[in-house]
């Protein structure tokens, strides 16, 4: 999984990392920069939507047979406060792993010393593509 995550450029663009692995779970983090901001100060949508997506699908992927590839099919977020924080943290966990399509959870976390606050909520499908490495 790790080894899958830092072939990405654009999550090693954002300077996320996975900080939490286990069986239909991930969690992945994002220092807040500068670069990634809206005109508001705020972590910008696109980047909320990008970690929840990226959470989900690693949450999926770790239930996926060896020999799978994982693409997104569907996604929803819904955005609750302004990702305002030291940093993002999305954590997802599988609801329902089928043979093909896989859905997964996510809240997304704005957090500081000492406060964690509920910035997005996302649930996503993922699509299990057997015979197609990774």
């Amino acid at each position: 999984m790790r080894e899958s995550f830092s072939r990405q450029p654009f999550t090693t663009a954002i300077g996320a990392s996975i900080t939490a692995l286990a069986p239909g779970a991930c969690e992945v983090t994002l220092p807040r920069r500068d670069d990634l901001l809206q005109q508001h100060g705020f972590i910008h949508g696109g980047v909320v939507a990008a970690m929840a997506d990226t959470a989900c699908g690693f949450a999926a992927f770790t239930l996926f047979p060896a020999n799978a590839a994982i693409l997104t099919v569907e996604m929803k977020v819904n955005f609750l406060s302004p990702a305002n924080a030291a940093s993002l943290v999305a954590r997802a966990s599988v609801k329902r792993s089928g043979r093909t399509l896989t859905v997964v959870a996510a809240d997304l976390f704005a957090t500081g010393p000492g406060r964690e606050v509920l910035a997005a909520t996302a649930l996503a499908t993922m699509m299990c593509l057997e015979g197609r490495s990774d």
